[in-house]
């Protein structure tokens, strides 16, 4: 490999990136818009949930508990109706997730000693919301029939449980969002840029002038991968800035690690980007290919859903998914103070991935004169 030509071919991509109308402000412009607006917005923390209320008690502590529940930042309640199949058309109306039904004589059966049974029926269409919001419709009359039992001087000693949330106190889905959005930029920039480069050479002619030279296809294929390198450090940095200065979320670990990973993680994906333009003779096409990987490795990579709640045979295909890894050591190191150590098995694979995309997208290219 001849250093000077490489240092030549380098000079002549950062030119074209610069005169490019459309790549210096997606390098800048994205990753600064993504990491602003997605983590305010794409966040699977259930408030609200709509709670209609059949109260056929209707007496104070009936009145209470809606009280308590409307009161909480996490339920609304939407109406108290009077008969079951109007607070059931809420449901079906989509203006309610949760229906509670209050049994009439409930309060003269709590007197009695008797355990009436409250009726709560949740909208499944979205799963995540009707689960959480029978929870907290739950949790919130226990507490208050705990504080009505203390008041009337009947209350059954119940043990506290101590809760404390490891590497996340506040349980905000944001910094758990912010890590895997500098994956997804990665993903995106480092993927799908050179593939797109390397392809529009192909469709102006300009490579055939390429072809026709003594340069070697190693130093033409990293003369069209290490910008990106580059890119992706610059992304990752402005990612981690953006964390720190507008949601205050800041690496436990060593920020050295995240540098690394990213390193190795650009490396693959710029490998796989060239690759499949080596393979490709239109823009279209390339990025109808690339768009499926991409696909693939944010539905299987753990970024939204996590890896252990995927069937046993899924689980195992996402070990042949690099992001998978990448995922795993941004969300370790921005949260559990995880070191080099901890994660080597991670980095090794991403190792791994970078050697063998690397090796293909030098591999395949092929000079044609």
């Amino acid at each position: 490999m001849n250093a000077n030509t490489l240092k030549i071919l380098l000079r002549k991509e950062v030119t074209l990136m610069k005169r490019s109308p459309i790549i210096p402000r997606l390098i800048v412009g994205m990753p600064v818009l993504v990491m602003l607006i997605i983590p305010l917005v794409a966040t699977l923390d259930v408030k609200n949930v709509g709670i209609a209320v059949v109260d056929n008690d209707r007496t104070e502590l009936s009145r209470r508990m809606i009280a308590d529940m409307d009161a909480s930042e996490y339920l609304s309640v939407t109406g108290c109706y009077f008969s079951y199949d109007e607070a059931f058309r809420q449901i079906e109306d989509g203006n309610a997730d949760v229906l509670v039904t209050i049994p009439k004589d409930y309060l003269k059966d709590l007197i009695n000693g008797e355990k009436p049974a409250l009726d709560i029926k949740a909208n499944g269409v979205n799963a995540t919301k009707g689960t959480l919001g029978t929870q907290y419709a739950t949790m919130s009359i226990v507490n208050t029939l705990s504080r009505w039992q203390e008041e009337q001087g009947v209350t059954v000693p119940i043990q506290e449980t101590s809760v404390l949330n490891l590497y996340n106190p506040t349980l905000n889905f944001r910094n758990y969002m912010i890590p895997a959005l500098m994956v997804v930029l990665l993903i995106i920039i480092c993927g799908f840029l050179p593939t797109l480069n390397l392809v529009s050479e192909k469709e102006t002619g300009t490579i055939e002038a390429m072809n026709v030279t003594p340069v070697g296809r190693l130093e033409f294929v990293l003369s069209k991968l290490i910008p990106y390198w580059v890119v992706g450090i610059l992304v990752v940095t402005v990612g981690m800035l953006i964390g720190w200065l507008v949601y205050g979320l800041v690496p436990e670990g060593n920020i050295a690690n995240i540098y690394l990973a990213a390193v190795l993680f650009s490396l693959v994906m710029s490998g796989l980007g060239v690759s499949i333009a080596n393979q490709s003779t239109t823009i279209l096409q390339s990025i109808f290919v690339m768009f499926a990987f991409i696909v693939i490795f944010q539905l299987m990579g753990g970024l939204f859903t996590p890896i252990a709640s995927m069937p046993r045979w899924a689980q195992c295909i996402t070990y042949a998914i690099p992001p998978r890894y990448f995922i795993e050591i941004m969300r370790s190191v921005y949260l559990k103070e995880a070191s080099l150590a901890d994660l080597w098995m991670q980095y090794a694979a991403l190792s791994g991935f970078a050697i063998l995309f690397c090796l293909v997208a030098a591999m395949t290219y092929r000079k044609r004169v």
